[in-house]
């Protein structure tokens, strides 16, 4: 089974006749013998996430890695986290998605974050089963655990992934940035409650 190992800016990816999903283009080295082709969203999605995927403007363009040996992955030397999932599903902006293992099923979520935050959309994607997922983030991935009772709140910009039974909502008024003497700033913030893991980057978008 393929195994993903986060080395601060890089992934390795070792392989054993079997094969991972990546980002098109993040290769960078591989030891081995190896076969990469498009794979698309990929994922088992099929038609339907093509689609949606279009409808919802969210942009991911994976490639098919296949072989034995090692692959290095790696984009813009981001910092790069190694996600376990059990039988769960992470929800990720597509930018920061860098490799998923096969057991890992990709598809667009209508959750309407991205279009609140970053305009981009209003879709989400989602990765579902068990296996590995590799996330890139601007400095190092900060994990936050959200519990009953104890809702958490952050800046629509540095919020990257979320994993566990959460609960999204907007809080609305004068945001962090005005505060901080910066216009422009979104004026609200992205209330999380319930129970689960939210994943933030250190730097904003």
């Amino acid at each position: 089974m393929a195994q993903l190992t986060g080395a601060k800016r890089m992934l390795h990816a070792d392989l054993e006749g079997d094969g991972i999903r990546a980002a098109q283009g993040a290769m960078v080295a591989y030891v081995g013998a190896m076969e990469f082709k498009h794979a698309g969203m990929g994922g088992g999605g099929g038609l339907r996430a093509a689609v949606k995927q279009r409808i919802a403007g969210e942009s991911i363009s994976l490639m098919e890695c296949t072989g034995r040996g090692r692959v290095y992955l790696a984009v813009g030397a981001q910092d790069v986290t190694v996600v376990r999932l059990d039988d769960d599903t992470l929800t990720v902006e597509s930018e920061h998605v860098l490799a998923v293992t096969a057991g890992l099923r990709l598809d667009v979520r209508f959750s309407g974050l991205r279009g609140m935050t970053s305009g981009q959309g209003l879709a989400t994607t989602a990765i579902t089963g068990t296996g590995q997922c590799a996330i890139l983030s601007d400095g190092p991935l900060i994990a936050l655990a959200v519990g009953p009772g104890m809702p958490l709140v952050v800046d629509p910009d540095v919020y990257v992934a979320g994993t566990g039974s959460l609960q999204l909502s907007l809080v609305s008024g004068i945001s962090w940035r005005s505060l901080a003497g910066e216009g422009g700033g979104e004026p609200f913030s992205l209330r999380f409650e319930g129970t689960g893991t939210v994943y933030i980057q250190p730097a904003e978008r």
